[in-house]
């Protein structure tokens, strides 16, 4: 009997329909005419007023207050086209725009075919009869996002929706949530201002007789075994092979050939595998779980959250795509969550993350703020909603859908001021966009994946409560987001012993490399106005030193650009240390209930990269270049990973491991070392323990006092434990990893090591060797690009050797004449 079927509907516009493609090359021009030039489309204007020289690198220093002007204006886009002979008898035309940025009027040859309002949408215009059958003349004129959001915003006089405009600090423009446009381009706290405007997506015009194919989709019903069958035929693949997360298992993709006797086929990748959000009670707890079942496994997230690549999404190639989701790849990551104040991702991202097993966390494009509800409003984002779930949910990688980022906390916690009052006015509306309108579209649409009205949210709880709880950041539920960057990082019992950490982090600034591309030497100042301008968030570069003079003496060199570089290097020292404390002490809990919380089943740190040349929370910079944050992500979102903490008094050592079925035998290797000597003060191993599958173990227990006592020669101050896990044979299979007794300021013997290098030699090695233990050791090679296979750690021995991979071809005398070495007693 056959049960099961591959369910298809239809999506790329290919089959059947002749193709005349409008991209290249259109006329630009300004609304008094002042600016005409010629204009690459996809793309927007800023790009095009660079290429064409105009206006130089707007993320130049000070260009985005400079080039303001340009949101500002409006623009139009003029091109001439002819229709070919052998299309020309064809019953219907249809001109199809990709992607439109934002608002717009379009006409064809003098007639008005149809306007734009939304940046996420395709939009389909009708033109049979209004072809000519030589030159056709069609332009879209681009009004002023920036002036529309102020009329929507005016216009709407009723009530208020906040927020009216960002904090002056971002340098941004106000009434974002009006329009339906990346909400992070009128400014973020990690971004700057720039309101784009253009065509960002393809343009063409289709011809064809009868229909066209409009979309398709696979859905696979009824899977029991996962085989497939065709219910006229019984055509049998047997026991398809599963799509896993990285790390988890292969990413099996099959090519599926369509064929509905149109004019041929198309073939495309499709995969098989379950996904459920487990929300159920937990002994000993009270509250829900809240994790991801893949494939019938429970699957610890790692991972992190992904914004825009670039302000202007016309610049923004595969390449910088692929590097940073090999970047996350590398990092041992199996989850992205794509953020909900930027946009929905290309194509090519979602089919790296289905090649690589990077799971998908999609929000809709909503972000921190409150938003109308006017029927027009309701209908463009109901298109919008419907048109991108049929265009990823094939994507085994999309494992959940998401309504928004923070706007139910907004309403909860009363971010706005919004009296008691008025606050019923405000829920009514977030439940009607968010649960009868995006919620029911999703769920007509895609059966098949979870949906979260937000994040944070307290999941089912929230529903309950009316889909606005009372405290959305509760543990007990759902996932939350937390940040605190006066308290001490090295505290771990003060973070939220969370069901899921969707977000956390802190800032660092960018490397000189980095900041030196759009940037002059008298910038390279912690007090100058560069620095000031580029830190979107308030007081971040007080809240960055104040967090690392905690456990740091700040760099003192006499020579103002070293000290700008060494300061640089002790914000990336400072959020390294700072998210590796709060991510292992997540990955520990797993297992735990301690008070009735804990179980914590995922980590998305915020945020995996870089908009721009500037401060934030991103662990990879603008241009792919690796944080220390990066480096160390590799180790503490590592398969088998070591982590320890001092609690009470005790040092406690949690053996954790990602596997769904082997139990691992592992002895704990503890080793004591001074700072003033190469040689371990003493040794210790634990008997032989087995470390749970897919949870977290406690491998080691030992007083600090008496381990202090029993090596005789260390102090708090003036020694440093190093651990790991080993086989029984003494195989390493953990990352090496170590937990400072007291904070490096107050290191007795540590001392200034001295580290040189004997040059790069063939297949980029370089030898380190040093005088003394030293710790945060970085490698910096500027510009070129790649990385190190190990970058930040801490060296007990005289020597060491690390491997640099290139991104480009390059010379071991090229990369040891960029060469930078800093070790943290290097800085002061």
């Amino acid at each position: 009997m056959c049960f099961t079927k591959l369910f298809l509907a239809l999506k790329r516009p290919s089959l059947g329909v002749d193709i005349i493609s409008l991209n290249g090359k259109w006329q630009l021009m300004n609304s008094n005419s002042s600016v005409s030039l010629s204009a690459e489309v996809p793309g927007c204007v800023h790009t095009t007023l660079q290429r064409q020289g105009f206006i130089s690198d707007p993320y130049y220093r000070f260009n985005d207050l400079a080039y303001r002007w340009i949101s500002l204006d409006n623009w139009t886009y003029t091109t001439l086209f002819s229709v070919p002979t052998h299309v020309r008898g064809k019953g219907k035309a249809v001109l199809v725009f990709e992607g439109v940025d934002t608002v717009s009027t379009i006409s064809l040859n003098g007639v008005t075919i149809g306007k734009t309002d939304n940046m996420f949408r395709r939009y389909d215009f009708e033109v049979t009869g209004l072809l000519k059958d030589e030159e056709n003349v069609l332009q879209v004129w681009v009004m002023s996002a920036v002036t529309y959001a102020s009329q929507r915003s005016h216009a709407h006089t009723e009530y208020r929706v906040p927020p009216d405009c960002p904090p002056p600090v971002q340098k941004g423009e106000c009434h974002v949530n009006f329009i339906r446009k990346a909400q992070s381009s009128f400014s973020w706290d990690w971004g700057p201002s720039f309101p784009t405007l253009g065509i960002w997506k393809g343009v063409r015009l289709e011809v064809f007789n009868t229909s066209r194919v409009l979309s398709y989709t696979t859905i696979l019903v009824n899977n029991n075994n996962l085989d497939i069958y065709d219910d006229n035929k019984c055509v049998h693949f047997k026991s398809v092979s599963l799509w896993w997360p990285f790390g988890h298992g292969e990413q099996f993709l099959y090519y599926l050939t369509i064929d509905v006797n149109l004019e041929g086929g198309e073939t495309f990748n499709v995969a098989f595998r379950t996904v459920e959000l487990v929300q159920e009670p937990i002994p000993s707890s009270p509250g829900l779980s809240f994790y991801f079942r893949i494939n019938g496994k429970p699957i610890f997230l790692k991972g992190s959250n992904w914004i825009p690549v670039h302000a202007f999404q016309d610049q923004v190639t595969t390449d910088m795509i692929t590097i940073l989701l090999r970047s996350a790849q590398k990092a041992n990551m199996n989850a992205l969550r794509v953020w909900g104040g930027g946009v929905y991702e290309q194509d090519i991202f979602y089919s790296l993350c289905d090649m690589y097993g990077i799971m998908i966390w999609q929000d809709f494009m909503f972000a921190c703020a409150l938003y109308p509800t006017e029927k027009d409003f309701i209908q463009t984002v109901r298109e919008e909603v419907t048109q991108q779930v049929r265009r990823l949910k094939s994507h085994p990688s999309v494992v959940i859908w998401s309504g928004n980022n923070e706007n139910e906390a907004a309403i909860a916690t009363d971010w706005f001021n919004i009296s008691v009052a008025a606050r019923p006015l405000y829920v009514k509306d977030y439940v009607n966009l968010y649960v009868e309108n995006i919620r029911d579209i999703v769920l007509q649409e895609d059966s098949t994946r979870p949906f979260l009205v937000s994040s944070p949210t307290n999941g089912v709880e929230s529903e309950k409560e009316g889909w606005v709880a009372k405290d959305p950041y509760d543990p007990h539920y759902g996932d939350t987001h937390y940040y605190s960057y006066y308290k001490d990082c090295w505290d771990w019992t003060a973070f939220p012993r969370t069901r899921f950490a969707s977000e956390y982090g802190f800032q660092s600034w960018p490397s000189l490399s980095t900041l030196s591309k759009v940037s002059v030497s008298s910038d390279w100042d912690f007090s100058s106005n560069f620095s000031a301008h580029r830190q979107h968030h308030e007081d971040g570069n007080q809240q960055m030193l104040k967090q690392a003079e905690l456990h740091y003496i700040l760099p003192n060199s006499t020579d103002p650009v070293q000290k700008y570089r060494d300061t640089i290097y002790i914000t990336q020292v400072m959020q390294a240390q700072c998210v590796k404390i709060q991510t292992e002490f997540y990955r520990h809990s797993r297992s735990d209930i301690i008070e009735g919380k804990g179980h914590t089943m995922g980590t998305l740190y915020w945020q995996l990269n870089d908009i721009w040349q500037g401060p934030s929370w991103s662990s990879v910079e603008f241009g792919g270049k690796w944080k220390m944050l990066h480096y160390w992500a590799t180790d503490f979102y590592a398969p088998i990973l070591s982590a320890g903490v001092e609690d009470k008094g005790d040092l406690l050592i949690y053996g954790v491991s990602d596997s769904h079925s082997e139990k691992h035998n592992v002895k704990t290797k503890v080793r004591l070392h001074s700072w003033s000597s190469f040689n371990a003060v003493c040794s210790l191993e634990s008997n032989v323990t087995k470390i749970k599958a897919g949870g977290s173990t406690l491998v080691f227990q030992h007083s600090i006092s008496a381990l202090l006592t029993q090596c005789g020669n260390c102090t708090r101050r003036s020694c440093i434990v190093a651990f790991h896990l080993s086989s029984p044979e003494g195989q390493l299979i953990s990352p090496h990893n170590h937990i400072f007794l007291s904070s490096p300021r107050y290191a007795e013997g540590l001392q200034k090591p001295n580290i040189t290098d004997t040059g790069i030699v063939q297949n980029f090695f370089v030898t380190l060797h040093c005088s003394f233990p030293a710790v945060y050791v970085w490698l910096d090679v500027d510009n070129i690009p790649g990385h190190f296979d190990v970058n930040g750690f801490l060296m007990l021995s005289k020597k060491s050797t690390v491997l640099f991979g290139a991104w480009r071809p390059t010379t071991a005398e090229e990369i040891t004449a960029n060469l930078h070495i800093t070790s943290l007693r290097d800085v002061y």
